[in-house]
């Protein structure tokens, strides 16, 4: 019997590992890549979007509809600390874990693209229903619960020639980003450029 695949991706997880590798990813090929470990079943994409949806944000998430993910989205919230300087967050993880436990029945392994460790417990109880959990994300961002929780671990570095966007680089952390750049937000998706539009 075939392998009944799930794929489970952090969009702000997996934005912030590609701006510590330097290098994008496409997720169209991501799914190629966990397809191949049986038969998809399900695939979710989980982000956060601005209270005003540019166009190129708008056209990520129709591009990520289009390639056949199920796109979850929620709105960033703005703060200001005693310093005054504005943070913008959104939180995914009840989403995410919501999908886990409700679409359980329908897959065999579950394949969760996050290093997040509060994803711990949720894994834990997936492997107690019978199902694999394979958590894929890179090991400077992966809490060790997590990994230890799952079934097995995928350094998404290892599978780079498999799931790289040619051409298209992110800076990478630490390389002459000053402050600025460090106050923002990871969870805001990269846009298709106009020439990735399908």
């Amino acid at each position: 019997m075939t392998e009944r695949i799930a794929l489970f991706i952090d969009g702000a997880n997996v934005y912030a590992a590609a701006k510590r590798l330097g290098w994008n990813f496409d997720h169209r090929k991501i799914l190629e890549h966990f397809a191949a470990y049986g038969a998809l079943h399900n695939a979710f994409y989980y982000t956060a979007v601005p209270a005003q949806v540019d166009d190129k944000q708008k056209r990520f998430i129709d591009a990520l509809t289009y390639m056949g993910y199920t796109v979850r989205t929620r709105p960033l919230r703005e703060s200001t600390d005693e310093h005054g300087d504005t943070h913008r967050r959104a939180s995914l993880d009840i989403e995410i874990v919501t999908d886990l436990l409700t679409t359980a029945e329908r897959f065999d392994t579950a394949v969760l693209l996050t290093g997040d460790g509060d994803f711990e417990r949720p894994v834990e109880v997936l492997r107690a229903r019978g199902k694999r959990v394979v958590v894929a994300s890179i090991p400077e961002m992966t809490s060790y619960e997590l990994r230890n929780a799952a079934d097995s671990y995928v350094d998404l570095a290892s599978i780079r020639e498999q799931v790289e966007r040619p051409g298209y680089r992110l800076p990478s952390e630490g390389r002459g980003e000053g402050r600025g750049s460090e106050s923002r937000p990871y969870y805001v998706s990269v846009p298709l450029t106009d020439a990735d539009e399908r």
